[in-house]
This record gives structure tokens, C-alpha cells and sequence, in this order.
């Protein structure tokens, strides 16, 4: 839904409410050689801070936030993402914050609505692009003098009405047109990640599940394709191209997930607060690897350490994240 920008700029609170599930994986190492994946080490190729692959060039950030219900699927152009985050929202279900930069592809979707939380996820990326169809009246406008380059639906071309789909679940937006209404947006930068060969531990898992009140995100270590296979609520997970959707690395990060002050549909959803720090999985390689994270700032990267006090490296590719509820989040509304 569109609204406008003249809408009253409000204060923000955030109380703690909401709870999940989280948990309920089966489990079935190598050296902890790891590399700062934005460093050209030794004249090598120069890596992208957000996959640890060879890419030409650093390029701008652009991030969309993309709808999870099962009206939704499958999403057009996630295959391509960087970085794939899931974060809880009302009703005990999940929406998709997607970041593109190492390789964008031509159209993305369906776009949805900004959620405070992704405010402070935005920090650590610096002044992205940030794709969104819109807020609820009192939130528009801070997410709107958010540090971002602002391409709000509603004030932005490149967004258009799919076939094949009922609203809200067919607003897609090509990106050729979004990038070039994202001017002074930030490029790839460091936040935190690294990536190498795998660390010694881990313990042997087949299967890791994440479950929200009406949500289910479950991946399976397929030895064939040398990556976690993604189902959500109990089917396997397909992009818009039939392509199933997958990654060599999947982090559960169990954060403290509070409520909003800014109702949706009359109540408060979750706020994940993702600056801070606690537990993680760290799932790669068909091990599980039990790590801390770190953001002490929200303009800071999240660095993950191994039990031995050193980071724990990422597999080269394309990165999952899924929030689960941590110490002192609240039940889900």
C-alpha cells in the first residue's frame, strides 16, 4: 500500500514481546584456514565481502525486502542474492531482506513493506539502495530518513504489476531502473563475514530446522550438490526459474526479538534486535558449528567466533540467515 511522504515522523519505541520456536535439528571439520574476503591477499582475484567469490569490482548494494507467504512463492530473482536473511513479522510469519550486489539480476520480487527492525539491519551495510513497497503511515517516514538511498515504490519507477497474481503478492521492480534512482548508494563494504577453507569440530547434521508460529524454514546437507537444501513449511523452496533454492552456508542466529512500536494490522510484530550478541548455528559443509556472534554497534559489521576464539569461516557462495528467538524475546503475536 502506498502512502504518502508527508506523513507525521513519530517516535519510535520498541518494547520486548513476541517468542519462537527454534530448534529441532538432527545431527549427523577440516582446518580453520579463513581469508577477509574483501582483501586482495597476496595479488589474488579481489573477493566480495558478502560471498568470499572472485568478482571484478565492488558494486553498489541494493537491498529488497520480499514477501515469504506461500501466496508469495516462488520469488523472482533470489537465485542471484548475495545475502539472504530471514526475519520474523506478524502473525508468527517470516518476510525475505535480500541483498544484491555481486550479481543483479533484471527484475525481483514480489516486493513488500518495510518492518522497523530493517532499520537497524540496513546499518551495518552503510548507505545501501533499500527496495520497499511501502510502511505503515507513522513508519514511512523513518525509514525514509534511514541512511539509505531511498527507493520507496512510491516514489521511484521500475516497479510494475506481475500476471499470474493477486495484489500485494505481484509487485516486482527491475532493477536497471532502481539502480539508476539510487544515487551516492554505498558499495559492498566488510561486515564481518569471512570465508575459507572449514574449521576442525563441528558436529555432523543432516537436517537443522527453524520454526516460527505459523512459519517452518528447514534445510537438508544434500552430499551431491555440496550445499544445504532450503524447504519452507514442508515443501522444497523453488525460485521463480524452478531453480531450488539452496547455499553452501546457513546461519541460525538466535537474537532477542522484542515487538514494534508501529502496529500492523493492530498489533505489534516483532522487532529483531540483530546488534548485540549471543549463540548461532553455523551450518556448512553437512557439519553444525556452535558459535558466538558480536555487533556491538548497529553500524558495525556481525563477526561469529568459534569456541577457540577464532572467526569462524564462511563456505565461498551465497549466505543464509534466519533469526530465531533468543534469551529474553517474547511469545509471538
Amino acid at each position: 500500500m502506498r502512502i504518502s511522504r508527508g506523513a507525521l515522523l513519530t517516535g519510535v519505541s520498541s518494547v520486548v514481546a513476541l517468542g519462537l520456536l527454534v530448534g529441532g535439528f538432527v545431527v549427523l571439520g577440516g582446518s580453520s584456514k579463513q581469508d577477509a574476503a574483501h582483501h586482495q591477499a597476496g595479488g589474488g582475484p579481489l573477493r566480495s565481502p558478502f560471498t568470499g567469490e572472485p568478482i571484478t569490482a565492488l558494486r553498489p548494494e541494493l537491498i529488497f525486502k520480499i514477501d515469504n507467504v506461500p501466496q508469495a512463492r516462488p520469488p523472482t530473482g533470489l537465485t542471484k542474492a548475495d545475502i539472504v536473511y530471514l526475519l520474523p513479522v506478524e502473525g508468527g510469519l517470516s518476510r525475505i531482506f535480500a541483498v544484491f550486489s555481486s550479481h543483479i539480476p533484471p527484475v525481483v520480487g514480489p516486493v513488500r513493506s518495510s518492518r522497523e527492525e530493517d532499520i537497524q539491519l540496513l546499518r551495518q551495510f552503510g548507505r545501501p539502495a533499500f527496495a520497499f513497497s511501502g510502511a505503515q503511515p507513522r513508519l514511512l517516514p523513518v525509514v525514509e530518513h534511514a541512511r539509505i538511498a531511498d527507493l520507496y515504490a512510491g516514489i521511484v519507477g521500475g516497479y510494475f504489476r506481475g500476471p499470474g497474481r493477486i495484489a500485494p503478492y505481484n509487485l516486482y521492480a527491475r532493477t536497471k531502473t532502481l539502480l539508476s534512482e539510487a544515487k551516492g548508494a554505498s558499495k559492498a563494504r566488510d561486515i564481518g563475514f569471512r570465508f575459507g577453507a572449514a574449521s576442525a569440530g563441528g558436529t555432523p547434521a543432516k537436517v537443522f530446522n527453524v520454526r516460527y508460529q505459523s512459519f517452518t524454514f528447514s534445510v537438508r546437507w544434500s552430499a551431491g550438490q555440496h550445499r544445504w537444501l532450503i524447504s519452507m513449511d514442508g515443501r522444497p523452496a523453488t525460485a521463480a526459474d524452478g531453480k531450488r533454492l539452496g547455499a553452501r552456508t546457513v546461519v541460525v542466529q538466535y537474537v532477542k526479538v522484542g515487538t514494534s512500536g508501529f502496529l500492523e494490522l493492530g498489533i505489534r510484530p516483532p522487532y529483531a534486535h540483530t546488534a548485540g550478541s549471543g549463540s548461532a548455528v553455523v551450518l556448512r559443509g553437512g557439519r553444525a558449528y556452535h558459535v558466538r556472534w558480536s555487533r556491538p554497534t548497529a553500524g558495525g559489521g556481525t563477526t561469529f567466533t568459534l569456541p577457540d576464539g577464532h572467526r569462524m569461516p564462511f563456505a565461498r557462495g551465497q549466505v543464509w540467515v534466519a533469526y530465531g528467538f533468543g534469551p529474553g524475546s517474547s511469545r509471538q503475536q
